[in-house]
């Protein structure tokens, strides 16, 4: 079966994310202050992944998925990762 693994992978939220604080004061800065109507609170930046793959079945998938983030895709000292399979088309 085909299998689409779409993936986001994010810093946990005990790790600090200057990018993050970067993109929240550029966000801030693009609108006068008469114009915000709500204050960003804040703002994490992470990755976002799609995976097109062979397997099984679902089972197999998400063995196979959870190998490639623990292995590759994130770093699990700093990072945690979320994961939607679902039966590709194409």
């Amino acid at each position: 079966m085909k299998f689409k693994a779409r993936i986001f992978v994010t810093l946990r939220p005990s790790v600090l994310d200057p990018a993050g604080t970067a993109v929240k004061s550029a966000l801030e800065h693009l609108n006068h202050p008469e114009q915000m109507q709500n204050e960003i609170e804040s703002v994490r930046i992470g990755k976002y992944i799609e995976m097109i793959f062979n397997a099984e079945n679902r089972e197999m998938a998400t063995v196979q998925v959870n190998l490639a983030c623990d292995r590759l895709l994130a770093n699990p000292v700093i990072e945690t990762y979320t994961f939607e399979l679902n039966p590709s088309e194409s």
